[in-house]
């Protein structure tokens, strides 16, 4: 029977040979493919022959258990004639590495950052020092357009920014006339524009031809088409992911947005809490292959039959779509059931169609939660996110309500202002601020064009050793003034840094515990080292044991200052990371320095 499978494997050798695959996935496949193949012919057989004796049926399985060790021996074995002791079989060894931190999603990166008190929660002497981003100089790096432009009475972030095929790319949001009357856009109806850049600071409006306005197409207006034309109008915050490798190619751009329809055409009609309204807070979804055209997803907001929601947010962590928004009292309320001012709430979906009814407290500031709360703060829609796979990083708005009320004539919020802060979220529902009321980015000075309101957008990437954050003004008088987008920036993963409390004492932290699959790494983005002062790492096991060949005499030294520097274990002559383990990492800071470490990565090569 066993020389029999072995002349089956033969065969099924020569035939992979003609399938054309040489990576280890397509063997993968191919082997798969292969025994589902024979299970099937199995099945037949046993369907034809159900009559014959136990003993005949009995006497495949071996032959069928025989071609499956074969074909594994088979795929792993080296090829004679790869040479170099079977570089072929090496080849096929370099499986995808993949990593989960404390059983969260699998990833293709964790990211553990010095303020993520989860990611790192084990810490002896050591302080998180927050960092501020610093404003480019010429900002705002996409003004308003000219007469006529769609974005002529403002050009702001409430949207997103992509970096995909070396290109930067925007979604946001423009008002065509230079004036809001009655407190709205024209017609309910802020635009989704579009615009592109090589550095992310010189931006191009491409004439899509997709939208008529003033006569012409030549503009770049994105098109949105729905079975009801209302839902189509966005007139806020506009969140936009990218998924390349969704199978239906129409759905690999995704978007969340607000519209404001007459509540005539919101088919499900609307829960009983709060007030009747004469246009409804919507929550839209919708789909698109190239970015452009897009297609609104069903025939109602996706809050129908529920309640108003702000949303302003979109992304996806695990196996679910996750979209926060904004919401106040009367539609929202404190645990006890208190009133509370602007808060984030989140809903969720499991295939972007169908999305909860309830919805979770994602986040609100320290100062909504005390007894009595602290007076004038409120959380501004939400936040705009950052999904690293382990871990959401995001700016969320830090409302400070005005020294007084408005008179007449004036905004209903005339000078409110808004500054941006740090939330965190390891499990994509739930949002802490690591260090309360820092200012991320804080809004301008009297007489710089953002002195008043700053809004966030999903707007964060990373290039080099620098990240790059996006950001608009809000004039919260009303009069549009400098309503434009300005860039940020800081140091690769610069939020903040983890050094030395007390001098003279030992200091170090130890992270939370992960798992690898594959051929994984690690990295750290640290200040201030050097060889007369490295930072030392050593692996711990699952019970936080240090283990054989990954500490002590083995342990690494990172003496080399930089964003992604790779650890080399010294007695494995190798940066690879044990396979298939749950292991945590110790890093011990040096005693003669003030070292920075500013996070800790673990990925693939």
């Amino acid at each position: 029977m066993a020389e029999a499978g072995f002349r089956h494997t033969l065969g099924v050798r020569s035939e992979y040979a003609g399938y054309g695959q040489t990576d280890h996935s397509g063997m993968q496949d191919f082997l798969t493919a292969k025994l589902k193949q024979e299970h099937e012919r199995t099945k037949s057989t046993m369907n034809a022959h159900e009559r014959q004796s136990r003993r005949t049926l009995r006497a495949r399985r071996p032959l069928t258990f025989c071609l499956f060790l074969s074909l594994l021996l088979f795929a792993l074995r080296p090829n004679v004639g790869d040479g170099a002791g079977g570089a072929r079989s090496r080849r096929l060894l370099k499986t995808p590495g993949r990593v989960s931190v404390a059983g969260g999603p699998k990833v293709n990166e964790a990211v553990f950052f010095s303020f993520d008190d989860h990611a790192i929660p084990w810490r002896n002497n050591l302080k998180v020092t927050m960092v501020r981003a610093k404003k480019h100089p010429a900002n705002p790096v996409l003004r308003r357009g000219p007469q006529g432009a769609p974005d002529h009475g403002h050009a702001i972030l409430y949207g997103t920014v992509l970096h995909i095929g070396g290109k930067f790319r925007m979604w946001y949001l423009g008002v065509f006339e230079s004036e809001i009357k009655n407190g709205q856009a024209p017609g309910w109806w802020r635009p989704m524009c579009y615009a592109e850049s090589d550095d992310g600071v010189n931006w191009r409006r491409p004439e899509l031809g997709l939208v008529e306005l003033h006569g012409n197409r030549k503009n770049n207006v994105c098109l949105i088409e729905s079975e009801v034309p209302s839902l189509a109008k966005v007139n806020d915050f506009l969140s936009v992911i990218y998924e390349p490798d969704d199978p239906d190619p129409r759905r690999r751009y995704k978007c969340a947005y607000i519209a404001h329809p007459p509540f005539g055409d919101v088919r499900g009609g609307r829960s009983r809490i709060g007030p009747d309204e004469r246009r409804w807070a919507a929550f839209v979804c919708a789909t698109s292959a190239d970015g452009f055209r897009w297609k609104v997803v069903g025939d109602r907001p996706i809050n129908a039959g529920g309640e108003r929601f702000e949303v302003s947010g979109l992304y996806r962590f695990g196996r679910f779509y996750y979209a926060t928004g904004q919401l106040i009292s009367p539609w929202t309320w404190r645990m006890d059931g208190r009133n509370i001012g602007r808060v984030m709430l989140v809903h969720r979906s499991a295939d972007f169609e169908h999305w909860s009814r309830a919805k979770a407290m994602a986040f609100a500031r320290p100062g909504q939660l005390t007894s009595p709360p602290i007076a004038g703060q409120q959380t501004h829609m939400g936040a705009g996110l950052w999904n690293r796979g382990n871990v959401i990083v995001g700016l969320y708005g830090m409302w400070h309500d005005a020294p007084r009320k408005s008179r007449p004539g004036e905004s209903w919020n005339h000078g409110v202002t808004v500054d941006l802060g740090l939330i965190v979220s390891n499990d994509g529902i739930h949002f802490r601020e690591p260090v309360p009321d820092h200012k991320v980015i804080a809004r301008g000075v009297e007489g710089e064009w953002d002195s008043v309101a700053l809004l966030q957008g999903h707007a964060f990437v990373n290039i080099g050793d620098k990240t790059m954050m996006w950001y608009s003004h809000w004039d919260t008088s009303g009069k549009l003034r400098n309503m434009e987008i300005g860039l940020a920036t800081m140091r690769r993963d610069g939020f903040g840094y983890l050094s030395r409390k007390v001098a003279n004492s030992a200091a170090h932290f130890v992270t939370s515990a992960f798992e690898t699959e594959g051929r994984m790494k690690l990295f750290v983005n640290a200040a201030d080292v050097s060889s007369a002062a490295p930072l030392t790492i050593e692996l711990l096991d699952e019970l936080a044991r240090p283990l054989p060949g990954f500490s002590g005499e083995s342990a690494a030294r990172v003496s080399q200052p930089g964003t992604h520097c790779e650890v080399v274990w010294p007695s494995q002559g190798s940066s690879q990371l044990p396979q298939r383990r749950t292991l945590a990492v110790k890093v011990r800071f040096p005693e003669t320095a003030d070292a920075k470490v500013y996070a800790v990565y673990v990925g693939a090569e």
